[in-house]
């Protein structure tokens, strides 16, 4: 039986990072330093240079428009992501095995830092636990990277929001920081409810391979 493959992405070298994990096959990342770069930043042209050849390609001015607004609006989406922390943001597209009559199930994977008041790690899991409204199977976990929580939500949204009406659920772990300060938040959200089991456990092992401290020893 061959190994699977693991891909190390460049960001592991990077001396500012502060927690390091794994992401499974099927997750793409999400520029968000492109997608939501100042107007006049070499940022924004690489932007504008990678959807260039789209625009291009449209078949009519209409279509173009609507690409764009599109992008605007998963601008817009992504900003208000990062106003409240979210530092990292992967859309998630995995064949169902399960179901052969189904084609792929799509789900977003985010990780947010929340400020904590200051207490042992233990307590501050134990906090997030209790404090969870609405949250359903709630488990507190000691994981290699210290304790943690793990719970679920079930989402639906309102007619007047405009967004569709599939109940959304969100498998969440609460990952204190070693700095007491602080907490990781990694959310894996999709329509995809049936399917609970199969996104507990690849939360579950992403989390798993969680550290706060550069597990190679290559970002000091």
């Amino acid at each position: 039986m061959t190994a699977p493959r693991i891909s190390m992405h460049e960001s592991v070298k990077d001396a500012q990072a502060e927690l390091w994990f794994a992401e499974p096959v099927g997750f793409m990342p999400m520029p968000l330093n492109s997608l939501l770069a100042e107007p006049d930043s070499s940022d924004a042209e690489a932007l504008r240079e990678a959807v260039a050849p789209i625009l291009e390609a449209a078949p009519s001015e209409l279509v173009r428009q609507r690409f764009v607004a599109q992008v605007a609006l998963g601008q817009q989406m992504l900003g208000a992501l990062c106003g409240i922390g979210t530092v990292h943001c992967s859309v998630g597209l995995h064949r169902d095995d399960i179901d052969p009559a189904s084609t792929h199930a799509l789900s977003l994977f985010t990780i947010s830092w929340r400020d904590t008041n200051v207490a042992p790690r233990g307590v501050t899991a134990a906090r997030a636990a209790m404090s969870a409204a609405g949250h359903t199977h709630i488990a507190f976990e000691e994981l290699p990277c210290g304790p943690a929580v793990l719970s679920e939500t079930t989402l639906r949204y309102t007619a007047e929001t405009g967004l569709p009406q599939l109940p959304l659920l969100q498998i969440h772990a609460h990952l204190p920081h070693p700095d007491c300060k602080r907490m990781a938040v990694f959310t894996v959200s999709t329509v995809a409810v049936a399917r609970r089991e199969e996104y507990r456990a690849l939360v579950r092992g992403m989390v798993e391979t969680v550290r706060f401290e550069d597990p190679l020893g290559v970002a000091s």
